[in-house]
């Protein structure tokens, strides 16, 4: 059985991030102008960039769960140019990360727990049967790949 941990991070993030646009989740409508953190200067150029940020953190609960949105904003962190100074880490937006987590827990693929936030059942088996589909087109593309599912 092929899982989130089986294929290549790129494209199961490209393919859930369709499907989640297909099961018509809308971005906020400051997702236009927002910055992702206060490392970053301009807004993401992707229009769907929203999509994406949502299937990462899909993915991130998924693998490193139960997580919070503390640990989940500095995941999605850099660092901070401070002129001649150093650079520090800064954590990404939480907004952002609470928001992602609110529209996923309303679509019934994770939910909230004492620890942190968990993939459901649901989830689990969306994440699952896109992994497998992923796997499939990367079998198309290289045989080779093959010798990894059996």
């Amino acid at each position: 059985m092929v899982t989130a941990y089986d294929v290549p991070a790129d494209g199961l993030i490209a393919r859930l991030a369709e499907k989640l646009k297909e099961m018509g989740v809308e971005p906020p409508e400051w997702a236009g102008w927002v910055t992702t953190g206060i490392h970053k200067e301009r807004a993401p150029e992707q229009e769907d960039w929203w999509y994406t940020r949502l299937a990462s953190v899909l993915r991130k609960v998924y693998i490193k769960g139960p997580i919070g949105t503390s640990r989940l904003a500095a995941e999605y962190g850099g660092k901070v140019d401070r002129g001649s100074e150093r650079y520090h880490p800064a954590k990404g937006s939480r907004c952002i990360v609470r928001k992602c987590l609110q529209q996923l827990e309303s679509l019934g693929l994770v939910e909230s727990t004492k620890e942190g936030r968990v993939v459901t059942s649901k989830g689990r088996s969306f994440m699952d049967n896109t992994a497998k589909e992923v796997m499939d087109v990367l079998i198309q593309e290289m045989p080779e790949m093959k010798k990894y599912v059996e």
